[in-house]
């Protein structure tokens, strides 16, 4: 029998260290009740809890705004998060100022909660850009359409960070239809094998577009698709925000650690169809969807907030016209969108445009000079 090497820098862990909760970590049931179900998970801080409520309030509201941007016209194409707030908000908390999120197209309250202006977030969904924002200056990766090819962009960025003496974390929110995907599975191989310090959260809000989740995967749960590549799994109430921000938080530190990647499954649901153009009631009935809706994130956490006196009618009050102010702030932004430079093409190709480029933009500008000739 031969030998078996591992990595210099790399230290075997048995296959009990990989394996998930046998059911998913939560500190309150669905009605916002504390629950003894984190298995030594750490409460989070409370005033970090408050601020994540108040970024699903508002977030919420812009999500519910851009759906409405879509069917106004001035939106291209929006896939809502409603109900996936928990997981968007909690994850980003749980990052540093110096860590890397890599964001899918869902994923825009996650981009908005790290910081970005939400009219720079909806660059890619308005149809004027792929990218409208500066991912160096907010370490937020540009929204990914391909499934789980980002994956992949985290495993790398991480690696080579740490190759730098960085202590950066990259985070990959992907979804449950991503994990079939084969950029998902070297991802993961990738980090496992070099240490690199990557968390990998899975959305699982039970379907592919229409794809449920049994036809998706045998698996007991996603979380254990780590085991195999020897990737530190959990599964996370991800409607429970508490526990989204424990579990996550756990897993950027082990990577900073220097302890290897995670993968997080996060259970969740999404309300609303895949994007505006989908019929959802053509595979599933709307019996499963109230009974997702009485898991509300928000309105769980708004009950134990009270429960703990950090919340009360005035300040619900006041994130509410705040997340009212943002979508007006939002729907004056996107009212007249600024007409694209056709020369804006060529920027950003490479670091230093090559003289077949140069060429081909002297042209072009050369061809626009001469058609706005009267």
């Amino acid at each position: 029998m031969g030998t078996v090497i591992t990595p210099a820098h790399s230290s075997p862990v048995t296959g009990s260290q990989l394996l998930p909760s046998p059911t998913p970590i939560r500190f309150l049931d669905e009605r916002g009740n504390p629950v003894d179900e984190h298995q030594g998970y750490q409460e989070p801080d409370l005033g970090l809890v408050v601020e994540a409520w108040r970024r699903m309030v508002v977030g919420r509201r812009l999500d519910t705004q851009c759906s409405a941007l879509t069917r106004q016209g001035r939106l291209a194409v929006y896939p809502s998060s409603r109900g996936q707030e928990a997981c968007q908000v909690g994850t980003v908390l749980a990052l540093g100022p110096d860590d890397w999120l890599f964001p899918t197209y869902r994923d825009t309250m996650a981009i908005l909660s790290r910081g970005v202006e939400a009219h720079e977030a909806l660059g890619l969904l308005q149809g004027t850009r792929h990218c409208g924002y500066d991912p160096q200056k907010v370490k937020v990766a540009p929204q990914c359409t391909p499934l789980a090819t980002h994956a992949l962009h985290a495993a790398g960025l991480s690696y080579a960070c740490g190759r730098l003496g960085e202590p950066t974390v990259a985070l990959a929110l992907v979804g449950d239809g991503a994990t079939s995907e084969g950029d998902f599975h070297e991802a993961l191989n990738f980090a496992a094998v070099f240490r690199a310090p990557t968390v990998f959260l899975v959305q699982n809000n039970r379907y592919a577009i229409s794809v449920p989740l049994a036809r998706q995967t045998a698996a007991p749960t996603l979380a254990h698709k780590g085991i195999g590549y020897g990737v530190a799994s959990e599964q996370v109430d991800g409607n429970d925000v508490l526990a989204v921000l424990a579990v996550v938080q756990a897993g950027v530190a082990r990577a900073r650690a220097g302890e290897g990647p995670s993968l997080i499954e996060a259970h969740t649901y999404r309300l609303e169809p895949h994007t505006n153009s989908d019929d959802a009631s053509r595979y599933r009935d709307e019996a499963e969807v109230e009974a997702w809706r009485q898991r509300d994130p928000i309105l769980r956490l708004e009950a134990w907030l009270r429960r703990q006196g950090a919340l009360d009618d005035t300040r619900a009050k006041a994130v509410a016209e705040e997340a009212e102010e943002a979508a007006a702030s939002l729907r004056a932004a996107l009212s007249e969108p600024a007409a694209p430079d056709p020369l804006a093409l060529f920027d950003h190709v490479y670091a230093e445009p090559t003289a077949p480029l140069l060429r081909q933009r002297a042209w072009l500008e050369a061809k626009m000079a001469s058609l706005s000739e009267p």
